[in-house]
């Protein structure tokens, strides 16, 4: 019976898995709100840069502006215009407002979907006082497998 090489660790084993740098498609996004409630590299609105995670969730708003923004970013990785080296996880995209988005938007966020996996967050009045103490909105839990699978 043929045996492959013994391999000694020293120490506990834990998984390594990706970390995240997540990228503002727009001013006002929500990347350091999501940064400090998920973890991950706060990248703001530019590129990670070296030493960042090179695994990018892109972030916008659900207002018309913020999904336009979106796309246009993901026209970038489209097209590879973006830095080499960067990988395209998903978009997370940030309730704009409380309740339903309008139909219009919708489709949008539909039309998004269509080409990459998206997250979705909603409304949290205790983010918008700066309460991010508390646990992740329980409509995340997706989001927060992705961000805890991927922490060191």
């Amino acid at each position: 019976m043929q045996q492959g090489p013994e391999i000694w660790i020293r120490g506990p084993v834990t998984p390594t898995g990706r970390r995240f740098s997540w990228v503002g498609t727009h001013g006002g996004a929500g990347v350091s709100t999501l940064a400090a409630v998920y973890g991950g590299h706060d990248s703001g609105r530019d590129w990670p840069g070296p030493g960042a995670p090179s695994s990018v969730l892109l972030v916008a708003r659900t207002h018309a502006a913020g999904l336009l923004a979106a796309r246009r970013t993901l026209e970038l990785f489209r097209r590879g215009e973006h830095p080499p080296g960067l990988d395209l996880d998903a978009v997370v995209l940030v309730a704009d407002a409380p309740g339903r988005l309008p139909r219009p938007l919708a489709q949008q966020v539909k039309e998004i979907e269509s080409a990459v996996d998206v997250y979705r967050v909603p409304w949290v009045p205790a983010w918008r006082l700066g309460d991010l103490d508390g646990t992740p909105p329980r409509a995340t839990e997706a989001l927060v497998r992705l961000t805890r699978a991927a922490a060191p």
